[in-house]
C-alpha cells in the first residue's frame, strides 16, 4: 500500500496492480489475493487515509476550547495533507458511494459541521465561517503543500496560517514561517511532462 501510494503520487491511479507488486518485491498472486483490481486498492487506501483525519477530528473535538478546537483540526489536517502527496488522486478515484467509505465521509462530515458549529457559537471564527471553509483551506493548503513538497516543504504552514487569521482563528500574536525565495518559488512552478 505504501509503494501504490508513492506511485500514485507520481503518475495517478492508472498504475498496473502487477508493475506496483513489482515495485513492492512482492509477488503478483499476492496482491491480487488482497486487491481483487485496481479499485480494491485505491478504495483500501481510501479507508487508510481517512481514518487518519477521523482520529484528528476525534482528537479536536476533546479539546475545551471550540476555536482551538477547529484550529487545530485544520492545522493538523494539514500537516497530514502535506505529507501525502498521494491524497488527491487516491480521494478522486475511491468508490464514494460505497457503504464503508460512505459512512466515513459522513462520520467526518458530523465532526467537522460540530467543530465548526461550536466555533461560530463561542464566537472564535466569523460568524459566516462553515464547514465548506474547512475542506476549502485544506484543498488550498494541500495544492500549495504538493506544488512545494521537494522545494520548501514547510512553505504550506505560512499560507494555512494566513488563511486561519484571515476568519479568525490566530492563536495570538501571528508568526508566520518566512517565505519562499526567489528561487525556490520558480523551482515550485509548473514543469511540463517529462521535463522533471
Amino acid at each position: 500500500m505504501e509503494t501504490a501510494g508513492r506511485m500514485f503520487a507520481e503518475r495517478g491511479a492508472t498504475v498496473p496492480l502487477n508493475e506496483i507488486a513489482r515495485a513492492a518485491g512482492v509477488g503478483v498472486g499476492t496482491v491480487y489475493r488482497r486487491f481483487p483490481d485496481l479499485q480494491a486498492l485505491i478504495d483500501a487506501l481510501f479507508t487508510e487515509r481517512f481514518s487518519a483525519v477521523l482520529r484528528i477530528a476525534a482528537e479536536a473535538e476533546r479539546r475545551p476550547d471550540p476555536g482551538q478546537a477547529l484550529r487545530h483540526y485544520l492545522l493538523e489536517a494539514a500537516l497530514w495533507r502535506s505529507r501525502d502527496q498521494a491524497l488527491d488522486v487516491i480521494f478522486a478515484h475511491a468508490s464514494v458511494d460505497t457503504e464503508p467509505i460512505d459512512r466515513l465521509r459522513d462520520d467526518l462530515r458530523v465532526r467537522v459541521d460540530g467543530l465548526t458549529q461550536r466555533a461560530v457559537a463561542a464566537g472564535t471564527v466569523r460568524e459566516d465561517f462553515a464547514s465548506a471553509d474547512v475542506y476549502a483551506i485544506l484543498y488550498m493548503v494541500g495544492a500549495i503543500a504538493d506544488r512545494t513538497h521537494d522545494v520548501a516543504p514547510d512553505a504550506w504552514r505560512r499560507y494555512a496560517e494566513a488563511l486561519l487569521m484571515g476568519f479568525g482563528l490566530a492563536k495570538g500574536p501571528a508568526v508566520l514561517t518566512s517565505t519562499m525565495t526567489d528561487d525556490e518559488s520558480r523551482r515550485s512552478w509548473p514543469v511540463p511532462p517529462g521535463q522533471r
